[in-house]
């Protein structure tokens, strides 16, 4: 963290962007660059989580003397794909705020990225907010642990806890990034009070678990479900026997004395040889709801932290005062059998076994073929797994909270397909977010191609600012008699009910509860 005095500094950025570039927050002095759209990166939200810190809750960041000089994103949290410094001293966050009148307050979006709960960053260019903050909203993006770091959990690791159990590390992040916007937002022109909350894929399973979560009630008026849905959580008992088997790997013994001062390579090393086990040998006798959702580190149901399945939660009110926009992609599998090839040597004993664990029927896989003639076994398994992970999903979700809510809820369909990959990409896992950031062209070529339609992100990038500023999206509210639904494709329309084909078939199925 670089500081520099703060008379000095006070001096030079007079000087550069006026006296409103350096704010005062409760941790001390913090410079920003920019003009119309001034940017904080890399602000310290809590302590960093080492030595002793490690597995345990985040705690207050430090003060410090001089003033923070806010140009460098935070380091990335320890993973194994994504390029860039990587430190466990990662929870930091980001601003973008735009130029306004002294006094006016703005409403504010914080972004939690995805992952899998593995891989992912604030700092990434797609995230980028200042088309954003540019429509008058202030951008936060977060840094939160991922893998082992952000989900550890056995009784042996935390005694503090009544329950006796641990983890959910990455939530209680997320939970102290907003209570961070909640003390400070506002020396950067937020308003506290109008927060929005928004995420994709394990970012949008983190919205999904914290609109029930008991410590973040109050941090957040508006929620942002992009490819999340109803969240895929893990039980205690699953997360203990997985931290046994780490430990195992680690050749150590289950105690924090034990793996606290493991080199972060070590522990990653171990979790990558878990992830290979799971997808070599996924024994439900093992990784019971593991071997379905393929995500060993998620969110916890542990009787406290979160305290019951957060569908459940969701269907009892629990977020029956916060606006919900919900919504998946068309096609959101083929990111996965798509850029690796395995959509081309997908067997149909493959399709019989997914679909037999997912609980449809053959009746149910037939209807599929009939709605999809011609397709290969990968085509035909990426259309039912992505009804199964992501669309049905959103559907319950979207069912679950009108049903109980004084606030609005809102369904989008993402329905633009990418031409990448000789058009097979279509609209794939993750293809929403440059429209929904109005970030076309940062880097997005590989995923987009290099003509996507502007006009397009202009309808999302629309649509997300009004709902986060006055919880509106321009079209019908959800209900359940009609299930409204914003199709955004090159022509974006409203439909009803676009999946009701597809829910009859998935009655009864394994669902995520």
């Amino acid at each position: 963290m670089r500081t520099i005095p703060a008379l000095l500094l006070l001096a030079v950025s007079a000087l550069a962007n006026g006296l409103d570039s350096v704010v005062k927050i409760d941790t001390g002095w913090v410079s920003g660059s920019g003009t119309s759209v001034r940017v904080y990166k890399g602000i310290p939200y809590a302590a960093p989580p080492v030595g002793p810190l490690r597995w345990k809750p985040p705690q207050p960041a430090q003060p410090w003397k001089g003033i923070l000089v806010a140009k460098n994103f935070p380091a990335n949290c320890p993973q194994m794909l994504l390029p860039g410094p990587q430190s466990e001293d990662c929870l930091g966050l980001n601003i973008w705020t735009p130029a306004h009148p002294a006094g006016a307050l703005l409403p504010v979006m914080v972004w939690i990225h995805g992952g899998g709960f593995q891989i992912g960053a604030s700092s990434q260019s797609a995230y980028d907010g200042e088309a954003l903050a540019a429509q008058g909203v202030v951008v936060v993006s977060i840094n939160y642990r991922l893998g082992i770091f952000g989900f550890l959990a056995h009784p042996a690791l935390n005694q503090e806890s009544p329950h006796g159990v641990s983890g959910n590390y990455a939530l209680l992040d997320m939970v102290a990034a907003l209570q961070w916007v909640q003390r400070n937002i506002a020396a950067f022109g937020g308003d506290p009070a109008n927060v929005t909350v928004f995420g994709e894929s394990a970012g949008a399973m983190s919205v999904a678990t914290l609109l029930t979560m008991p410590r973040a009630k109050g941090l957040f008026r508006r929620a942002i479900v992009q490819s999340g849905n109803t969240p895929k959580v893990n039980s205690a008992k699953t997360a203990e026997r997985i931290a046994r088997r780490l430990a195992g790997l680690l050749g150590v013994e289950l105690t924090r004395d034990a793996i606290a001062t493991i080199p972060p390579e070590r522990v990653l090393q171990a979790q990558t040889k878990l992830r290979e086990d799971l997808l070599s040998r996924p024994d439900p006798a093992f990784w019971c709801e593991v071997a379905l959702s393929y995500l060993p580190w998620a969110p916890i149901v542990d009787g406290e932290t979160i305290p019951e399945s957060p569908i459940a939660r969701i269907a009892a009110g629990a977020a029956a005062d916060i606006d919900l926009l919900v919504g998946s992609n068309l096609e959101e599998t083929r990111l996965f059998f798509v850029v690796d090839g395995s959509i081309d040597h997908i067997s149909e004993e493959t399709v019989a076994t997914a679909t037999a664990a997912y609980g449809l029927p053959t009746d149910g896989v037939n209807a599929y073929r009939a709605a999809h003639p011609g397709a290969s076994p990968g085509e035909l398994l990426s259309a039912i797994q992505t009804d199964w992970y992501w669309r049905i999903p959103a559907v319950r979700m979207a069912d679950a909270h009108v049903a109980r809510a004084r606030a609005s809820t809102y369904m989008y369909e993402f329905a633009w397909r990418s031409p990448q990959f000789g058009g097979r990409l279509g609209a794939a896992h993750s293809v929403e977010i440059p429209f929904v950031f109005d970030t076309l062209g940062l880097g997005t070529d590989p995923l987009l191609g290099r003509t996507p339609p502007q006009s397009l992100a202009a309808a999302m990038h629309k649509a997300w600012v009004t709902f986060a500023a006055i919880g509106d999206c321009g079209w019908s509210k959800y209900d359940i008699a009609r299930r409204p639904t914003m199709h955004f494709d090159t022509v974006s329309e409203l439909i009803n009910d676009p999946l009701a084909p597809n829910l009859a078939r998935w009655e009864g199925s394994v669902g995520w509860q």
